[in-house]
């Protein structure tokens, strides 16, 4: 294990440092907003902000590489990212959160790629999936840090803006000093939706299900906290007992789908996150701290997964020449999703009250039910159908870094079969 992690440490330590910023930002502003008496709706939007520069980021972000490559596009990333959180602690007002969201999604989409097209030139097919699952479970260790973060300073304050933007700043050092070498440039993807709709309408759909229900909770789910109890702890315990929940059950639920079927996983991850929101919605106003926490692991634990085993079910019927359109598909699916889910959840909780956050995400999960179960009659999965380990589909359900590891491979077949014409003629 020493010798596997080791060319790729300073990279991981980086991505840590980076995350644990990026968590703390993350129940940090929609925490000061409601401080700060803004609009639910409003921070719904805001939240929703986020989403759309992540998108913009992981459809544009491959051009930037290209011009400039790895390591100088990870600093200025770095660079714009430590800003946004200091700029937010200065303006207090949502159009200008709402625009550093979008700068700080484009951000952070960009810094994933560098990380995980680096994670991936490092890694063989033997060692891919202990690399991948060590940066998964340092992923929502370091965001469950983060959020935990929360409760070293007062919210109202600009101590906690201060420490996200050293935190993002630090990322830079061990990535920037690091002796690994920089992967080689990556070439844009051609998406084709139609495509993918006939691959996989179930992994499809499911991503963009995982991105309209997580997309809501990360925006708004400290607002709902907040609604409950005035102590500001409450959002740091119930962020990090959902990111706790998700990754407890990752391995296991990815373990089952492997062996049972990824449609049944989905759609028993679907039954229960629709029952345990139900539970959440009814049960609102008599909710007390650990019953909260309680709900908010088991949500976590139904609820994350899902996009992870989408995207293993939609690699499952895709060919090899396929991978690239399917991932980068499906990322954007999740991102599109992400960015409308807070609006139309925000918009339940103004009209009605914080519990429509968890009556939008079990709508949610009612859908994709209800479409599983009409494509498990509609087309049976084969008895032979070969699955992908979910190991190795769970390198593409952080981010569109496997797109560009597949670009490089073709790139350097054209540029190997090119010398040979050349040597031909």
């Amino acid at each position: 294990m020493k010798n596997i992690l080791a060319p790729v440490a300073a990279l991981l330590i980086g991505a840590a440092i980076l995350l644990t910023g990026q968590g703390l930002q993350g129940t940090l502003l929609p925490v000061r907003a409601a401080l700060e008496s803004f609009p639910t709706l409003a921070i719904g939007i805001i939240g929703a902000a986020y989403f759309f520069g992540f998108t913009l980021g992981c459809l544009k972000g491959g051009e930037l590489v290209t011009r400039v490559g790895h390591v100088r596009v990870f600093l200025a990333m770095t660079a714009l990212a430590s800003a946004t959180p200091l700029i937010h602690g200065l303006i207090l007002h949502p159009v200008a959160w709402g625009l550093l969201r979008v700068m700080t999604g484009f951000c952070f989409a960009v810094l994933y790629i560098v990380i995980e097209s680096w994670l991936n030139e490092r890694a063989t097919n033997e060692n891919r999936g202990i690399i991948f699952s060590t940066y998964v479970v340092i992923t929502m260790t370091v965001l469950a840090v983060g959020q935990m973060m929360t409760l070293l300073y007062d919210p109202s304050g600009l101590q906690l803006f201060i420490i996200a933007s050293i935190l993002v700043s630090l990322a830079a050092v061990p990535v920037a000093l690091s002796t690994s070498p920089s992967p080689e440039q990556p070439h844009s993807v051609e998406l084709n939706l139609r495509r993918l709709y006939k691959i996989s309408p179930a992994g499809m759909f499911g991503c963009l299900t995982a991105g309209l229900a997580s997309g809501a909770f990360w925006s708004l789910a400290p607002v709902f906290t907040l609604s409950i109890s005035e102590d500001t702890s409450w959002a740091a315990w119930f962020m990090t007992s959902t990111v706790i929940g998700g990754a407890l059950s990752q391995w296991p639920l990815g373990y089952m789908s492997d062996k049972f079927g990824r449609r049944k996983i989905l759609l028993f991850c679907t039954v229960c996150g629709m029952g345990i929101a139900a539970v959440v919605a009814m049960k609102f106003s008599e909710l007390s701290f650990v019953s909260v926490n309680l709900l908010g692991v088991a949500w976590g634990a139904v609820a994350f997964p899902i996009y992870a085993i989408s995207v293993a079910h939609a690699n499952d019927y895709a060919e090899a020449d396929e991978y690239v359109m399917v991932s980068s598909g499906l990322l954007l699916m999740y991102g599109s999703g992400a960015i409308v889910g807070p609006f139309i959840a925000s918009a339940m909780m103004t009209y009605g009250n914080a519990a429509g956050l968890f009556a939008f995400t079990g709508i949610t999960h009612v859908i994709l039910s209800l479409y599983l179960l009409q494509r498990m009659v509609r087309r049976a999965s084969s008895p032979a159908e070969q699955h992908i380990d979910f190991r190795d589909a769970l390198t593409t359900a952080v981010t569109a870094s496997q797109v560009y590891e597949e670009e490089i491979h073709q790139l350097a077949e054209e540029n190997a079969a090119e010398a040979d014409n050349s040597n031909v003629t």
